[in-house]
């Protein structure tokens, strides 16, 4: 029922499965229903081999949820994706908090939101419904994209805006 792909932001393109086997420390089987994000595998790493971590960085371990000792903190996960992809894909950006989602589209600054616990498939686009929660995500997702660099498009003179998103 997932909306898009490979290259997309939709659900079909981020919310992929993540296997970690470690046969020492974790149980096989076992399944973890936690949203993560690729950029929480280097804090697990460095904190598994004992490293101490110097200066910010991006993610927090998984290690309590691995080892089943705690959650992980509440906070927002973000994508970049600032450019075309073979699979169709378009510059944008999406956050999720909780079960909220906003896709923002540089190429029309078009923004999209979505309840994915009502709407998994991302079909009932909510943002005309809901302007402040839009405004509200959307300023978290702008100052999580300064915090960490994010490289910003340059406007395709191509563009085609009757061309599909999805």
């Amino acid at each position: 029922p997932l909306r898009g792909g490979k290259g997309w932001l939709y659900e079909g393109g981020i919310r992929e499965p993540l296997l970690i086997r470690w046969p020492a420390k974790l149980k096989a089987g076992r399944v973890i229903d936690t949203p993560v994000c690729s950029i929480d595998y280097f804090a697990t790493l460095k904190d598994l081999a004992g490293s101490q971590t110097n200066g910010k960085i991006d993610g927090v371990s998984l290690r309590p949820i691995l080892e089943g000792s705690g959650n992980l903190p509440a906070r927002p996960l973000a994508w970049h994706y600032p450019h075309y992809g073979n699979q169709g894909g378009a510059p944008g950006a999406a956050i999720r908090e909780g079960d909220w989602k906003l896709i923002h589209w540089f190429e029309d600054d078009r923004k999209e939101l979505y309840n994915l616990h009502d709407d998994l498939s991302e079909q009932n686009n909510l943002a005309s419904k809901e302007p402040g929660r839009v405004q509200s995500m959307l300023t978290r997702l702008q100052t999580w994209q300064t915090d960490v660099g994010a490289l910003m498009p340059s406007k395709n003179p191509s563009f085609d805006p009757s061309k599909p998103n999805g």
